[in-house]
């Protein structure tokens, strides 16, 4: 009796195994990205890529991402603050595009033209910054730049 409650058990549990690690469907105005960097508070400092890890999104090094996610994966990167990480999340589609802002309904937003001659001085362009929405994270080679 007790090797075939064993037995079910066992099976049971490896039955569920495979569904519980399965990743939530991506929305279809989403991308789901993984991005070697550097965090400080909820802010992600995009990092070199590496040949060994590339990452999966084409953003510049440097660049700055606000991370979004459940409070124990956050606790988790924040406890690994100064070191290099990757991050796994979802970010939406076109929302990096060097072109400008995209604001909604096919309408985008970018900076004009400098001013030619005359006393107005251009006026500094502010960048919005970028969200992901954070679903995990892994250890990554390298180091974070000292601040």
């Amino acid at each position: 009796m007790k090797r075939l409650f064993a037995s079910i058990v066992v099976l049971g549990m490896s039955t569920a195994l495979p569904f519980a690690q399965e990743k939530k469907p991506v929305p279809k105005d989403s991308v789901r990205v993984a991005i070697p960097g550097c965090t400080k508070g909820s802010v992600f400092t995009v990092g070199p890529r590496t040949s060994d890890q590339p990452g999966s999104a084409d953003l510049p090094e440097g660049m700055h991402l606000r991370m979004a996610g459940p409070k124990d994966v956050m606790k988790e990167i924040k406890a690994h603050e100064g070191s290099m990480i990757e991050i796994t999340g979802l970010m939406r589609k076109g929302q990096f595009n060097p072109d400008g802002v995209h604001i909604g309904g096919g309408v985008r937003v970018s900076p004009g033209a400098a001013p030619v001659g005359g006393s107005v001085s251009p006026v500094p362009v502010t960048s919005q910054m970028l969200a992901i929405d954070v679903e995990g994270w892994r250890t990554a080679v390298g180091e974070c730049p000292s601040r």
